[in-house]
């Protein structure tokens, strides 16, 4: 059995540590430069919103097209059912201040299944990367609303990357997107209109 007795040194060797991990924790970047508000949950619950609509419309597309089978069609109309059902709570969450859905165009995206699951990963991913960047922004009640959502976010690009052939977990930890980079990801693809 091991003498486990404090002594002076190892109070002085743990103290050092633990300084040492807090100085480390200090300058891990933040993402972040105001205090969580109602107000601020609003604004990204706002831009929540305009993704979860997106997502759902781009399902609705691809499934009208009629390019998919199996599973591929599997998962657009199951993924599109969850979309669907996220903007509506978001929407609640917002109340009056929700605002209404954008218009959106797919051109021919959805018209071959290649197309649509290089569309879909990109977009699921967008998503996570979205609300994974807002986490520290969100007040505790918010943070709750949207981690009942990131989760199933970050389900739906596993599958549809194991759908393709492509490693489910490409990553041991995703990157977080500001507001500002995932608002310029999502003008990029070319879809809001």
């Amino acid at each position: 059995m091991t003498d486990r007795r404090l002594t002076r040194a190892s109070l002085v060797r743990g103290g050092a540590a633990l300084a040492a991990g807090g100085a480390a924790l200090a300058v891990w970047p933040r993402t972040t430069v105001s205090a969580p508000s109602a107000k601020q949950d609003a604004e990204i619950l706002r831009f929540a919103l305009t993704v979860e609509d997106l997502q759902a419309a781009f399902y609705v597309d691809a499934v009208k097209q009629g390019a998919l089978r199996g599973e591929m069609l599997d998962y657009a109309r199951t993924v599109g059912g969850h979309e669907r059902a996220h903007a509506a709570h978001v929407r609640k969450l917002l109340g009056a201040g929700a605002p209404k859905a954008k218009s959106f165009a797919f051109g021919d995206t959805n018209t071959t299944p290649e197309g649509f699951s290089n569309a879909a990963i990109e977009l699921e991913e967008l998503g996570l990367a979205a609300y994974n960047g807002a986490a520290t922004s969100l007040t505790a009640d918010a943070l709750a609303d949207a981690s009942r959502i990131v989760s199933v976010e970050a389900r739906h690009a596993s599958w549809i990357r194991d759908i393709v052939g492509k490693n489910p977990a490409p990553r041991a930890v995703d990157r977080p997107l500001s507001a500002a980079d995932a608002q310029a990801a999502i003008a990029r693809t070319g879809f809001v209109s």
